[in-house]
């Protein structure tokens, strides 16, 4: 279906209007992405060079890695999309849907991670439950790294689409090969100071389009005014109660459905046990690095609403096609003009910018679409490497086989990745698409996560047990929902989804370790937080961790009080 929109698009002489300084500056992007890969292949020696960058690098890098694997094409293109649909009320996927996770993640999170020196999530599974749950968890996670892939790379692909009018599927394969090349020569390191470079270019992309974009509507008030006179009115300016978002059409539970689906359930469960974000910690230096990641990660992730969701707005109410098709968007429809939601920001690009500037633009575009893939891509050969093969086909071979073995896993996730594209293109709004996949795999892992973590009396069989039953249970909300025996609109299924997932694998995790025995307590030390020294969770507050300004608790204050005010002000 949205390879036939973006056929329409280019038909309709949509193209982006490139010129050839947009080129050289988009093929010189490019020469760099690839040099910094091959400057990277040069300290890779050992598998744990590979996977997780030797444990070498300061928290000013791994923080931004951290939010730049984030801002990929399914936060750029999918936040831009809901901006077009639903307007403001999208600020939750970040104020209430990332930040208190993030934090929580590196006060309280990260010291179980790092300190017992596991090489991924799936690994301190395996410690805390055994190989059953260390096994679905690796399967569930490595499957839905490939769908997420594959979606950024859809949307990679329809940006060279539009731009060359390739072909969708020589755009997927050329895009795929671009990434691949980065991330099979330097692994992580490839991966994350690749992540660091593209969070500026993002910004330098996505800043100046903002600010064009209000000047052309006459301000934020002349934003307001346009926005309240469009389809969907003024609901579309204030955060809360966001009922144009959830679909619940009650103030009450979609209040409910964003503070406990999205920001307990999804928000933590992508947060605290992603190993895509999780892997950019665990390659920091020191524990005290490692607990920063995230909270440094935080501070830019309070003001990409900023230059992704006024971005969607701005387009809403100035791109000739929106102006003509939003009501059909909104309820549902095919747009007589091609467009879907997701083409938000190309659409602001062509009718915004001029020469020169469009190249920048594209290049940042092309940068959140391939970090957001080599994120997917990187975690998805460590966990399978680690977790799969090495767990359970081949146990006691070399360092440099299972370096070798990295590199060709990282191949075939990208060939299967080409494949869940086409699968992807089929979302007219690909955040939807994502919601619902975190829904299924994250929820569930959470919920299993958090009673394991604290309650010591939790059992194996409750870890594998409850994973299951949680993902059916996402799947089974998910499938109603497409059978119209749950009449939702907006993203409202998958805090439902998410929100059943936890309920149901906290309650059957709880029903089955009742009835299994536990683990002894001397093998839950430093997993199960009662049973852990104190101690063995601090960390180093002297040389390259000494300051105030290096302190955890502190700068997840700062962070918790600036995000309250937007919430209040917003």
């Amino acid at each position: 279906m949205e390879v036939g929109r973006l056929h329409v698009l280019a038909d309709a002489n949509l193209r982006l209007d490139a010129s050839p300084i947009d080129y050289v500056l988009l093929a010189f992007y490019f020469a760099l992405v690839l040099g910094i890969g091959y400057m990277a292949r040069r300290s890779v020696s050992s598998s744990l060079d590979f996977f997780l960058s030797g444990r070498s690098l300061p928290a000013w890098v791994t923080g931004l890695a951290f939010i730049s694997a984030n801002l990929g094409a399914v936060e750029i293109m999918g936040m831009s999309a809901n901006g077009v649909l639903y307007g403001l009320p999208t600020v939750h996927y970040f104020w209430i849907g990332a930040i208190p996770a993030m934090l929580f993640l590196g006060i309280v999170m990260m010291p179980f991670y790092y300190g017992s020196k596991v090489r991924s999530v799936p690994e301190f599974m395996l410690r805390r439950f055994g190989k059953p749950a260390h096994l679905v968890n690796g399967i569930s996670f490595a499957s839905a790294q490939i769908l997420i892939a594959g979606a950024n790379l859809f949307l990679l692909a329809s940006v060279v689409n539009l731009l060359l009018g390739w072909p969708l599927w020589v755009s997927i394969i050329v895009a795929a090969a671009v990434v691949l090349s980065y991330t099979a020569l330097g692994g992580l390191s490839a991966a994350i100071y690749n992540e660091v470079l593209q969070f500026f270019v993002i910004v330098a992309a996505l800043l100046p389009l903002t600010i064009v974009g209000l000047v052309k509507v006459g301000g934020w008030q002349g934003l307001v005014d346009k926005v309240t006179a469009s389809p969907g009115g003024d609901a579309q300016l204030h955060s809360w109660p966001g009922d144009n978002l959830t679909g619940f059409g009650n103030s009450f539970l979609s209040i409910l459905g964003l503070v406990f689906g999205l920001g307990f359930v999804l928000s933590f469960g992508y947060w605290t046990t992603n190993f895509v974000e999780v892997q950019r910690a665990m390659a920091s230096k020191s524990m005290s690095a490692a607990r920063r990641t995230p909270i440094i990660g935080a501070f830019p992730k309070m003001l990409v609403p900023f230059i992704v969701i006024i971005p969607g707005m701005i387009a809403a109410v100035t791109v000739s096609e929106y102006v003509q098709d939003k009501q059909v968007l909104l309820d549902g429809g095919d747009a007589p003009s091609g467009v879907t939601a997701n083409n938000a920001i190309l659409l602001l690009m062509r009718d915004l910018l001029p020469n020169g500037m469009l190249g920048v633009a594209l290049a940042g575009l092309l940068a959140s679409f391939m970090a957001g893939m080599a994120a997917n891509l990187s975690s998805f050969n460590t966990v399978f490497t680690y977790d799969i093969w090495q767990s359970y086909v081949k146990k006691n071979e070399s360092d440099g086989y299972y370096l070798r073995l990295g590199r060709l896993v990282t191949a075939i996730g990208t060939v299967l990745a080409i494949g869940t594209a086409f699968i992807a293109s089929n979302s007219g709004n690909i955040l939807t698409y994502l919601q619902d996949l975190f829904s299924f795999f994250n929820a569930p892992l959470f919920a299993t996560f958090i009673l394991g973590m604290f309650w010591k009396r939790m059992t194996p069989t409750a870890g594998w047990v409850g994973l299951v039953s949680g993902t059916a249970s996402a799947i089974t909300v998910w499938l109603l929902s497409q059978a119209g025996v749950l009449g939702l609109t907006g993203q409202g299924i998958s805090f439902v989804a998410a929100g059943t997932a936890f309920v149901v694998d906290i309650a059957v995790s709880v029903a089955v370790s009742l009835a299994t025995a536990p683990k002894p307590e001397a093998q839950l030390v430093g997993l199960v937080y009662s049973l852990t020294p104190k101690e063995s969770l601090k960390h180093d507050e002297t040389g390259d961790d000494a300051g105030w300004y290096r302190k955890p608790g502190l700068l997840a204050g700062i962070v918790l009080i600036l995000t309250i005010a937007l919430n209040i002000i917003f």
